[in-house]
């Protein structure tokens, strides 16, 4: 069975917490639900939501914090 990942619909800098003090979206291990956010792009200080399109376990993170992506680039593997 092939992995699925999410990917993000945005370029922009990529965000693992809401805020420097808080908890990450998610983190390997993490059961998640469909539609569940996962991160957020920042594109010219406006936030945008990453959300899951199915349900699964977080596999891996594939992004540091803060990391710049591409439209359509991988941020989480699910198993």
């Amino acid at each position: 069975m092939a992995a699925k990942t999410i990917k993000s619909p945005y370029p922009g800098t990529f965000y693992r917490r809401s805020s420097p003090e808080a908890e990450p979206y998610v983190s390997e291990g993490d059961e998640i639900e469909a539609g569940q956010v996962v991160g957020l792009v920042e594109i010219m200080k406006n936030f945008h939501e990453i959300k899951s399109d199915e349900a699964g376990r977080v596999v891996s993170v594939l992004l540091e914090n803060e990391a710049l992506i591409e439209a359509g680039q991988d941020v989480i593997e699910l198993g």
